[in-house]
């Protein structure tokens, strides 16, 4: 790992206290900050002409400070305000003082918060007694480099002793670039321009390279000195050429000699975005990024409720779901304090004990809770303001936009409250989801709702029935749970291995014949015994896991009439694919229960006979029904049916839960807590490798909520190494990848164990494609530096740049008659919901709307020909570098793995190599690429030859290129010498988290 540099080491008490006063100190002093732009003026006389300069100006009008009188917070800005106000702090705050919150007015920011300094460079408040050790930290030093680099830039840009460049304010901006013409050059110019008085020669002019990227995008035309008399105007000629997509964005550094002979320099930016006009038209921000405002909320009003729908009235529940309701004390640690001092407080409370069988119940119970809370607030994010609702026979409609994309994710039976926007009214009515069609929501209201010539602001409510079921779950009683929650040595599934001969069978499947581990994890199922932990099929991707749960189902039906089988997943699609597997059953023997909000759209048209669908919704039959089918499908979040419509426990003689790796341990235990005897064999199929379950709390994850139970299990001794093919058996056999597309994954996560097995004519299809860097190497990395985009008041990101690559390689595809593959062959996967519809709309108005395009989640246990991957973050440009770069959702293993796993023949990835370069896994990937010759586009910045540490953080290796940069632009120049922002952090780290399937 490498270890960060410092340009400077300026004195902290110069730059932020009265002076140093220590005549032994070697740090820099001639410096100067100016707090408003976040710059370091150096040397200090330069401050005067900073603070005479546009940006300065400019910053300080749009800059004020706004002090909370009774939170004691101060903000930057009116809208930062207006967020504060309508925040739980402040609200929560003036109710303890019985103020209106809305009535405080902001003054002028103390000058010292007892207790507290405030760091302006990062912008953070700091204890007083963590001061000194904050100003030494990596992080305010690398943030106080990029204070000095600006200042420098901004100083060098300014025009001097006579000489004006043109483009002072923007740089020359050569706009957007179509690739064919930047692939031929253009020129743009650059006017210097000297005074009436001022004679002067230019004595050179050259691009200040980078010494951590390899781009020669521009060059500028410049062979000998030239002199310039007084009053002269020349055009300095610079070239734009590339053949590639993305931003570019350099300096050119312009030196002038004066007569005296003195020498000094002019820097000018220089950028150009190459890429498709028309794309970036279509896709640019429709309004800009704002922070989403919460609706204004009075809280105590009395509630008036409208009718809740026939579907949620469909099934005769013998057992009532538990309220389960978040403990007071809980919720009021949750709603108060800092992020840190709220996770302390409650590790220190509610977790402090080590789970066991005694405590399993109540922690996991808290952490539910916990994940509740932090589920609500991020349902705050779609609060509607001032809409109206309109009048449609005894229901409202209201127009959602990002319903269709479950954002917010409402389903019928879901509550709605509203309030009167203007404050008129003092009560607050809760609506009724009866319908949801695309982005419209059809609402019940009491009688005295009155929609014509009103608006209301509204609150999405939580769904709360599938956490009331897994809390159901926790509580109910289990006979023996030890062997279920806490399995140990003894409690294998099979007392030992089965050979290979052993117990011979007659498929269904003929071809698990000639995979030795589906064959013996089907005769190891039949095998189980009584009483035995559940036993685990480990099936990495492509391995053909619920192709062996599904045999092992028909078996187990022939060999025993008695047998009636649970089988669930947590997801619809999930549990519709192990339904449709099943087909050879009779709709007499299997169904496939749905809750009753499922949207009939949804349901494969193949399975319509084996669902039971009233008027307008699904249902559940009677409980003597019930109890004949053999074989009932649910997801593992609606498998709580049986227990509450009154099933006895054991009735079902085994339980599958496939892609159990996906869900919550509460999740999967409402499928087995309620109705597991001691008879009950269990069978868990998934892969821990992959996805693990969505979980939205930090809180909750990191004391084990994001720990699946299957993975939970597979820590324990009973599944150790000793113990495979007796309590767990891995698939190992890849009918999905050619070789080298799963040769990185296998490595990386799977021991290099698994055999490619695919069919060659799939898996070889692009061997020799033109669209390929090497002909033989189906894997293509290409580097594109794009531009981070926010718009509206939605948090995600999206890559004009790397979407109009996306959709060059579609097209290029498609249009290749010697490599042919239909739309419905591609997947596009990129990890931010906002990309996600920038490539459906590129793709749809260019004619290509069948290529699928979704989340990593989407795309879990699905495959295409082609995969084509957007990584979405990139950092154009030196000088907006954020100092505390995160990769988000990028830098996830489980997510990577599923991602590059889903390609049969041909695995395209476009991301800003030196971004993920961040990350581990990605630097070893884009190693393997590199190596392999399957790169496109600028080369590595790091050596791709050199060992990755696995565990490492290449971030401050980032920031040693970042600082290297700093250093060859300074020196060009001849020049000597917590995350940011809001209470709630996070927030935004859950923007592209979806929400749970609710059924």
């Amino acid at each position: 790992m490498a270890t960060s540099t410092f340009l400077f080491a300026y004195c902290p008490q110069t730059l932020y206290g009265a002076g140093c006063s220590d005549p032994t100190c070697s740090l820099i002093h001639d410096a100067k900050y100016c707090d408003v732009c976040g710059v370091i003026c150096q040397p200090a006389a330069t401050y005067s002409t900073h603070i005479s300069s546009q940006s300065h100006i400019k910053r300080v009008s749009n800059t004020r400070w706004l002090h909370c009188p009774i939170c004691r917070v101060s903000v930057i800005g009116q809208h930062i305000w207006d967020s504060h106000v309508n925040g739980r702090l402040h609200l929560k705050t003036a109710k303890s003082r019985s103020v209106d919150p809305k009535l405080v007015q902001p003054t002028e920011p103390p000058l010292v918060t007892p207790g507290m300094r405030r760091c302006e460079t990062c912008n953070v408040h700091i204890p007083d007694h963590n001061w000194t050790s904050h100003l030494s930290s990596r992080a305010h030093r690398n943030l106080e480099q990029h204070a000095a680099f600006r200042a420098a830039f901004e100083l060098a840009s300014h025009d001097k002793h006579g000489v004006s460049v043109s483009h002072a304010e923007s740089g020359l901006d050569f706009g957007i670039v179509e690739v064919a013409e930047a692939s031929r050059g253009l020129q743009g110019r650059l006017a210097i321009s000297t005074d009436d008085h001022t004679s002067t020669t230019v004595v050179s002019a050259n691009f200040i390279r980078s010494k951590s990227g390899n781009k020669h995008t521009f060059r500028v035309d410049f062979e000998s000195a030239r002199a310039l008399r007084p009053g002269e105007t020349v055009d300095l000629p610079v070239l734009l050429e590339t053949t590639r997509r993305g931003h570019y964005g350099e300096q050119v550094a312009i030196m002038f000699r004066e007569s005296s002979g003195n020498t000094f320099r002019i820097v000018r930016r220089v950028k150009a975005v190459v890429g498709d006009a028309a794309d970036h038209e279509a896709l640019k921000p429709v309004t800009p990024y704002v922070n989403r405002r919460r609706a204004p909320w009075r809280h105590g009003l009395p509630t008036m409720s409208g009718e809740r729908p026939p579907s949620l009235l469909a099934a005769q529940w013998v057992k009532r779901l538990p309220k389960s309701h978040i403990p007071l004390k809980l919720a009021e640690i949750l709603q108060s304090g800092s992020p840190a001092d709220i996770a302390s407080h409650v590790q220190e409370k509610y977790f402090s004990d080590p789970m066991n069988l005694n405590t399993h119940n109540l922690i996991f119970a808290r952490l539910l809770w916990v994940e509740e809370h932090r589920t609500a607030e991020d349902m705050r994010r779609y609060d509607m303001i001032d809409v109206r609702f309109a009048k449609e026979g005894r229901l409202y409609t209201l127009q959602v936009p990002g319903l269709a994309e479950k954002r917010p994710s409402v389903m019928i039976g879901d509550a709605i409250k509203v309030q009167a926007a203007d404050g008129t009214e003092g009560r607050t009515h809760e609506g009724f989801v009866h319908d949801v069609q695309m982005e419209t929501i059809r609402v019940s209201f009491h009688g005295s709702f009155q929609a014509e010539g009103r608006r209301y602001n509204v609150s999405f409510q939580l769904n709360r029935v599938p956490l009331r079921r897994q809390h159901q779950a926790l509580n109910s009683s289990l006979p023996n749970p030890g062997r279920l929650l806490f399995p140990d040595p003894g409690q294998e599934g099979l007392e030992r291995p089965l050979g290979f001969n052993e117990d011979p069978v007659d498929l269904f499947n003929a071809l698990i014949s000639t995979n030795p581990a589906q064959l013996q994890a089907v005769k190891s199922i039949l095998r189980l015994r009584q009483g035995a932990a559940p036993f685990i099929i480990f099936g990495p991707p492509g391995t053909g896991k619920t192709v062996t749960a599904v045999e092992a189902i028909r078996q187990i039906l022939l060999r025993n009439p008695d047998a009636r089988i649970l089988a669930c997943a947590p997801s619809n699609s999930a549990a519709d694919i192990i339904a449709m597997r099943l087909d050879a059953l009779t709709p007499e023997e299997l169904f496939r229960c749905n809750a009753a909000s499922r949207d009939p759209a949804s349901v494969p048209e193949a399975l319509v006979p084996y669902t039971l669908r009233m008027t307008s919704h699904y249902a559940i039959p009677p409980l003597d029904t019930l109890k004949k089918y053999r074989v009932i499908v649910s997801t593992c979040g609606n498998a709580s049916f049986a227990y509450n419509v009154g099933m006895e426990r054991g009735h079902f003689t085994h339980i599958f839960v496939d892609e159990a790796g996906q869900a919550t341990e509460p999740e999967v235990l409402t499928a087995i807590k309620t109705m597991s005897s001691e008879e009950t064999r269990i069978v868990l199929s998934g892969d821990p490798k992959q996805l693990g379950p969505i979980v939205r709390s930090s809180i909750a994850r990191d004391h084990g909520l994001g720990v699946s139970y299957m993975e939970r299990l597979i820590e324990r001794g009973v599944y150790d190494a000793q113990h495979r093919r007796t309590s767990w058996i891995k698939l190992l056999q890849n009918y999905r990848s050619h070789a080298s597309i799963l040769a990185y994954p296998n490595e990386k996560f799977y021991e290099g164990e698994l055999e490619v097995c695919g069919d060659h004519a799939t898996t070889h299809s692009f061997v020799g494609s033109p669209q390929l860097e090497s002909p033989k190497f189906p894997i293509v990395f290409h580097a594109i530096a794009g531009h981070n985009d926010r718009e509206s008041t939605s948090p995600s990101y999206f890559n004009i740049d790397e979407a109009s690559e996306v959709k060059a390689y579609v097209q290029a595809l498609l249009n290749d008659r010697n490599f042919p593959i239909q739309a419905r062959d591609i997947g596009v996967i990129t990890p931010y919901h906002a990309q996600v519809r920038k490539i459906r709309k590129l793709l749809r108005d260019t004619g290509f709307g069948d290529v699928d395009v979704g989340s990593v989640e989407i795309f879990q246990g699905q495959e295409r020909r082609a995969i084509i991957i957007s990584t979405v973050r990139s950092s154009a440009d030196l000088l907006a570098y954020d100092a505390k770069f995160t990769l988000g959702f990028v830098s996830n293993p489980r997510r990577f793995n599923v991602a590059v796993s889903r390609a049969q023949a041909l695995l395209i990835v476009v991301g800003d190599a030196s971004i993920l370069s961040v990350d581990p896994i990605w630097r070893g990937f884009m190693n393997y690429v590199y190596l392999h010759g399957g790169w496109r586009g600028d080369a590595p910045t790091w050596d791709a030859n050199a060992p990755v540490q696995a565990d490492g953080d290449y971030a401050d290796e980032l920031q040693e290129a970042l600082a290297a940069d700093m250093s060859a632009f300074m020196a060009g120049l001849s020049i000597n010498g917590g995350e940011a922002g809001g209470e709630d952090l996070e927030g935004d780290a859950n923007v592209d988290r979806p929400f749970v399937e609710a059924d």
